[in-house]
């Protein structure tokens, strides 16, 4: 080992002082060996020091080694460590439930010192390049949310290029879908799945006329009717990623936000339950924030006349229990305008 290289920690239990002498004595010169006598302080070892594998007896008082073994694998801080049991039992039922309970080998009692250094080494080599690998996954994993993060923020941006006075609205629309979604009782995994999701709601619109996007008036009937098609153009764009989660939740979102619980919305005129529930939760989330937006047509409502169009819309247009959640989180949904105001 070079000078410059930190000796890895090897942690030895045993309840017998002459054992872990033994084992102190095949691996200090090339190990840093610490000691514990039970299986109480052991796992203290190992919870507060870096420890990069143990060789654990099994027959101790009080608590033995597959308890601690047990106990090692089910802490998030020590599950990682490779455990070696070391035993004079040597019956395969008795190796059985060693590995059934996490170990990854057995050194048999009286110790060999040549395989004490093999297994030692062997496992100490596995458990690098299981750390390595995880460390590649997480990189991997993590290049891959940021170019789905890319890709939705095109997305949503995309639907809205030639709708210039929207502003930030597709992202503090999606923060007042996530705070509903959490109110409503969604997890906050699911919760930020609706997040990435929602600003995807509009982006059928990249296939409507750039001139009714910018009228500043508000549309004639024809030109209202054209303007619904941005919702079975966001269909028709994000089905060609339905296996994703997030793109599957952001089709259901895009063709059902302006679904009303009623039936009288569009485009399918489904009402009630039908309408999927991540749809329901952008339709609250998106009125609230177009009405209090400024837009070519009209000036920014006030949020409290806005909150009053949520709660007497309740039932017609609006998921009763969604608009009653909405409501009953009106300060959170204050925070986060307030928030994305500062951004617009």
């Amino acid at each position: 080992m070079k000078h410059s290289e930190k000796k890895q920690t090897i942690l030895a239990v045993d309840d017998t002082p002459e054992n872990l002498d033994i084992l102190k004595g095949i691996l200090t010169p090339e190990y840093k060996v610490k000691a514990a006598i039970n299986g109480k302080m052991a796992l203290k070892i190992a919870q507060t020091q870096e420890t990069s594998l143990i060789l654990l007896d099994i027959m101790m008082p009080e608590m033995d080694g597959y308890e601690v073994c047990q106990m090692l694998k089910a802490n998030p801080k020590t599950n990682t460590i490779p455990v070696i049991f070391v035993t004079a039992m040597s019956e395969t039922s008795d190796e059985k439930k060693g590995f059934s309970v996490g170990a990854v080998d057995y050194i048999t009692k009286p110790v060999n010192p040549s395989i004490v250094h093999a297994r030692v080494r062997t496992h100490l080599a596995l458990a690098d390049q299981q750390r390595t690998c995880e460390m590649k996954v997480e990189k991997r994993t993590r290049e891959l949310i940021a170019s789905q993060r890319a890709a939705i923020f095109m997305l949503g941006e995309a639907g809205h290029y030639n709708d210039s006075d929207t502003g930030v609205h597709i992202w503090r629309m999606a923060a007042y879908a996530a705070a509903l979604a959490r109110a409503a009782g969604w997890s906050v995994k699911e919760a930020e799945l609706l997040e990435l999701a929602a600003p995807m709601h509009d982006s059928g619109k990249i296939g409507i006329s750039d001139t009714l996007l910018k009228a500043p008036r508000k549309l004639t009937p024809e030109e209202f009717e054209e303007m619904k098609q941005h919702t079975l153009i966001g269909e028709k764009i994000l089905s060609l990623s339905s296996d994703s989660p997030v793109f599957k939740m952001a089709l259901n979102v895009a063709v059902g936000h302006h679904e009303k619980w009623d039936g009288s919305g569009y485009p399918k005129g489904i009402s009630g339950e039908d309408i999927p529930e991540s749809a329901r939760i952008a339709a609250v989330a998106d009125v609230f924030d177009a009405l209090t937006m400024k837009r070519p047509y009209k000036e920014p409502w006030p949020t409290e006349r806005a909150f009053q169009v949520i709660e007497q819309d309740s039932g017609t247009h609006f998921d009763p229990k969604l608009a009653a959640r909405f409501l009953e989180i009106k300060d959170e949904i204050l925070e986060i305008r307030e928030k994305w105001g500062t951004k617009e």
